[in-house]
């Protein structure tokens, strides 16, 4: 036997049997024979294809190998049980090994191959699980970020909601509190992963194309309509349409919607086929529909249709302790997005993010993070990374007003002024300048107030 296939099986523990050109074993090294006894292997004539059968009907490549015209044979992932009965995996390839002779290495491959079948065997239980209501489970479950009593009663009621596939849902909640994401969740809780989710943000387009993007238009219904094309409540069809900002669309579509909801079908622009759908419609507004509606800006019947289930989104002041576990999580986010270690946020980092009212909701603690990851030059997030209020004042401008009882201004700036410290953990340079004010001018207000108290 050549010594450069010796060496090679020496390095490998491969089993090496050396074949003539009548294609029967000549030869074999120590673990061929060790294979020999495991496998009991037939020994008629020591014949190759009786001792492999899988190489039954590759004679002509062999003999291509022994007369040196052919590259190689080679034969993956066979199997046989062995004396005890468990299975043995292994490859085989047959080379020229000169003079007339051929060599066909047998290689163990049993933990490629186990792991082979353990990788294909977690695809399989995966798939299983993608289409299975446990998976959907736990999509919500996971997806919904808090342990709070308001975020657990939002999950509790899309679990309900994902029982009723054909239901129309209204989200409704403040800006930034995460009702796309809630579409998306009812959704994969409700249908299979190949069922579509089309959205749509009715004031992202002008009221002369939106029509034409949610019921489509047949070929020449208008200038420039060379062909036909499917509108977004076609494409939803078997899924979810989510018309984010609902109370943006005008009242001429929404008679229109109205009638797509009730009867099931709706017509391309510039055609009089009635086309059949059945898509669950999932609407989202920051408005009040209820009062849009009583004040004619919003169809009222058109409401009653969307509100069959309505669910709140609470904001994100409403959410407790919640509030540092999303900020931990926007944390890993950007951590990755920027390849930088933060180990987190600092006690006092902590305080001001549970203290603030955040008017913006998750995209404004999303934002926020996102900044103070740009300029942090330190591992924890401290409370002066957290630029919070810039916003807090921009957004406080005109909004004051003056009841019908009056107030006590002396007291209203004495709130101010002791939110402002809390605010900045008592430090009077940052709650002047939340303030707007010196850090002079605050020592006054604060010397005049504690002699007001001693009095």
């Amino acid at each position: 036997m050549p010594s450069a296939f010796n060496k090679y099986a020496d390095i490998k523990g491969l089993a090496l049997f050396v074949f003539d050109a009548e294609l029967v074993v000549c030869e074999r090294n120590e673990p061929a024979t060790a294979l020999t006894d495991q496998l009991a292997f037939p020994a008629i004539e020591n014949r190759l294809m009786e001792l492999f059968p899988e190489l039954v009907g590759s004679e002509d490549s062999l003999r291509a190998i022994l007369a040196g015209d052919g590259e190689g044979l080679h034969l993956a992932y066979m199997s046989r049980r062995d004396r005890r009965g468990e299975l043995f995996y292994y490859d085989l390839t047959a080379l020229n090994s000169g003079r007339n002779h051929g060599v066909l290495m047998v290689e163990d491959i049993g933990d490629k191959a186990r792991m082979l079948q353990e990788v294909n065997q977690q695809k399989y239980e995966l798939l299983l699980l993608k289409h299975s209501q446990l998976f959907r489970s736990r999509y919500v479950h996971e997806s919904l970020l808090g342990d709070s009593p308001a975020i657990d009663r939002v999950r509790r009621a899309i679990t309900k909601i994902s029982q009723a596939p054909q239901t129309t849902v209204l989200l409704t909640g403040e800006s930034g509190v995460g009702k796309s994401l809630a579409a998306r969740i009812i959704h994969y809780s409700t249908f299979s992963a190949d069922a579509p989710f089309v959205d749509i943000n009715c004031s992202a387009l002008p009221e002369n194309l939106i029509e034409a993007e949610l019921f489509g238009y047949a070929k020449g219904a208008f200038t420039h309509a060379t062909t036909t094309r499917a509108g977004l409540i076609e494409e939803a069809r078997g899924g979810t349409l989510f018309l984010d900002e609902i109370g943006e669309l005008p009242l001429s579509l929404q008679a229109k919607l109205l009638k797509v909801i009730e009867s099931k079908t709706f017509r391309r622009l510039g055609s009089n086929t009635n086309i059949s759908v059945r898509t669950r419609i999932i609407s989202a507004s920051n408005r009040d529909l209820a009062q849009e509606a009583a004040d004619g800006r919003f169809r009222m019947d058109l409401y009653y249709r969307l509100n069959v289930a309505a669910l709140r989104l609470p904001p994100l002041r409403e959410t407790g302790t919640d509030i540092l576990l999303i900020a931990d999580h926007l944390l890993k986010l950007f951590s990755i997005e920027f390849k930088r270690r933060v180990e987190g946020f600092t006690p006092a980092a902590c305080t001001k993010l549970q203290r603030y009212h955040w008017p913006g909701n998750v995209r404004e603690l999303s934002n926020c993070i996102e900044r103070a990851m740009i300029f942090l030059d330190h591992p924890r997030v401290d409370a002066d990374d957290l630029i919070l209020q810039d916003h807090a004042a921009a957004s406080s401008e005109g909004t004051w007003k003056v009841p019908p009882t009056g107030i006590n201004l002396p007291e209203v700036e004495r709130r101010l002024i002791l939110s402002a410290l809390e605010t900045a953990d008592h430090n009077k340079t940052r709650a002047a300048r939340l303030l707007g004010i010196s850090r002079d001018t605050l020592r006054y207000r604060l010397d005049k107030m504690a002699a007001t108290s001693e009095e």
